[in-house]
């Protein structure tokens, strides 16, 4: 897979820069979070691809058999696809610290790029990810934050602190900031992740 296997919005940054991937949630596309990122890191190169996989219309970027059951099989081709999309345009800009923020059915795809490439992101942000399955052992070493609604009815909490507790028993240095809410996206989550990208805002 190249630099062409997704439709994608790119800004170019300084070489040697982060690069900061931004995925959207179901029925995004590669601008919903393309210009908060840009934000976010002024001297990253920003990459927002658009998910391959319609679900009655909605851009996602793998299938799903219901709401909250994965194609399992599905989610392997676009976990491979994806990591291979993130090294190829790593490679091409020439970039720094690997960075990810993805929102829903974007976080969910980010984070199992994490689960089977460790050692691909330095930092991910995964705003209300659902992982509803085990995820396999591994040794990991990257920053993570979780953002997730109490009353998230897509998210579950437990499920969110198990995501959790699995990265943390991993190696990964976590965070979880809360909102009292649902699925949707809160001030203090935004104030969180300007937060956790920080460091990387040289």
């Amino acid at each position: 897979m190249t630099m062409e296997s997704y439709v994608h919005r790119a800004r170019p940054g300084a070489a040697g820069a982060p690069i900061l991937f931004v995925f959207h949630g179901t029925g995004g596309d590669e601008n919903q979070f393309f210009d908060f990122a840009s934000r976010l890191l002024p001297n990253a190169t920003v990459i927002s691809p658009r998910g391959d996989v319609a679900e009655r219309g909605a851009a996602r970027f793998f299938r799903r058999k219901a709401e909250g059951v994965y194609d399992l099989d599905d989610l392997a081709r676009a976990t491979k696809r994806m990591a291979e999309f993130v090294s190829a345009c790593k490679e091409h800009y020439q970039a720094g610290p690997v960075l990810g923020l993805g929102f829903s059915n974007g976080a969910n795809i980010l984070a199992n790029v994490v689960i089977e490439k460790p050692d691909l992101f330095d930092a991910s942000v995964l705003m209300h990810p659902l992982i509803p399955f085990q995820p396999k052992a591994r040794a990991g070493q990257g920053k993570i934050l979780i953002t997730a609604g109490e009353r998230d009815p897509i998210c579950p909490v437990p499920l969110t602190k198990g995501l959790a507790d699995y990265f943390t028993a991993q190696g990964e240095d976590v965070q979880v900031d809360w909102h009292p809410g649902g699925h949707e996206i809160r001030g203090n989550e935004i104030e969180a992740v300007k937060a956790f990208l920080e460091p990387y805002n040289a």
